[in-house]
This record gives structure tokens, sequence and C-alpha cells, in this order.
């Protein structure tokens, strides 16, 4: 199995319609959404990031490069969720189940 070439810090992306947030945590993540699911609005950065990622999964280029590119392409498709529009910089998992604190034990 090929090394998937994780991100230091993933990548939030806005794909199909507002709210859908996709996190892109590695360069193979990202060659398969960039070319399974990207917007059609794609420009030549995107032509870039998907190339910079095949190189990268090759061996050929740093994974701070394909992160890099990732964002660029995400930027030119309007599709970059920016770090301030996260809270505490991450992407939300949603309403956790209620949890019962543990009961403590008399003394």
């Amino acid at each position: 199995m090929m090394d998937s070439k994780p991100f230091e810090k993933p990548v939030v992306v806005e794909l199909g319609r507002v709210g859908k947030y996709r996190e892109i945590r590695s360069t193979q993540e990202a060659a398969e959404c960039l070319m399974t699911v990207w917007p059609l609005n794609r420009g030549p950065r995107h032509r870039d990031a998907l190339d910079t990622c095949l190189k990268v999964l090759e061996g050929y280029r740093s994974t701070a490069d394909a992160r890099r590119a990732l964002v660029e392409a995400a930027k030119e498709s309007d599709v970059l969720v920016p770090d301030e529009r996260l809270p505490q910089g991450k992407l939300p998992q949603g309403k956790l189940p209620d949890r019962k604190l543990p009961q403590s034990k008399p003394h």
C-alpha cells in the first residue's frame, strides 16, 4: 500500500453545497478529491495541484508542496474554508451525544 503522505495540518474545503465541509488530511486524499469531486470551475491551479499531488505520491516533491498547491486550487475555485471560519481552527464535528459524568464515590 502506498504512503498517503499526510499533511501537517488538514485543508478544509466546502464542496457541493454551503456548509458541506471536507477535511483533506493527506496528499492521496487531495489527489482523489481533485480528480473526483472538485467543482467544475477548475483553472490552472487545479491542474497544478493535481500534478503536484501525483509527483508527491511518486516521491518527487514534498508533502508541503502538495498542501500549498491544494490551498491555491481551493482559493481559485472559491472553496477554501479559511481557519478563521472554523471554531478553534478545526472542522466542527457536530453535536456530541450527551454523556453522563461519572458518579463520584462517597468518602
